[in-house]
């Protein structure tokens, strides 16, 4: 049974800085896709940070050169570190991992950053 368990959010002052960790457990067959997005209140969920086919890494535009994707494949664990901390960034983080047609998800974690 595959489990991804986000953890790092809080509530943070405009200009800092938070880094998230998803925590994978269980079989993934040839993820395509790994990565995170997030979810503020009234919007539609966006993607943030992917990791595609483990080599290309794409970022949302306005989180371009704040946040960072990495993945640990030894402690099979992803990260965002996230810097620069805007209002707009508050919303629920959701790791995400892409095999195929299938898509897992975490439970999601709030980051509420304050100005």
């Amino acid at each position: 049974q595959v489990q991804l368990v986000e953890s790092g959010g809080g509530l943070v002052q405009a200009g800092g800085s938070l880094r998230l960790s998803c925590a994978v457990s269980g079989r993934i067959f040839k993820p395509n896709v790994t990565g995170w997005s997030r979810q503020a209140p009234g919007k539609q969920r966006e993607a943030v940070a992917d990791i595609v086919e483990g080599t290309t890494v794409t970022y949302l535009d306005s989180v371009k050169g704040r946040f960072a994707i990495s993945a640990d494949n030894a402690k099979n664990t992803v990260y965002l570190q996230m810097n620069a901390l805007k209002p707009e960034d508050t919303g629920v983080y959701y790791c995400r991992i892409v095999s195929g047609a299938v898509i897992f998800w975490g439970q999601g974690t709030q980051v509420t950053v304050s100005s």
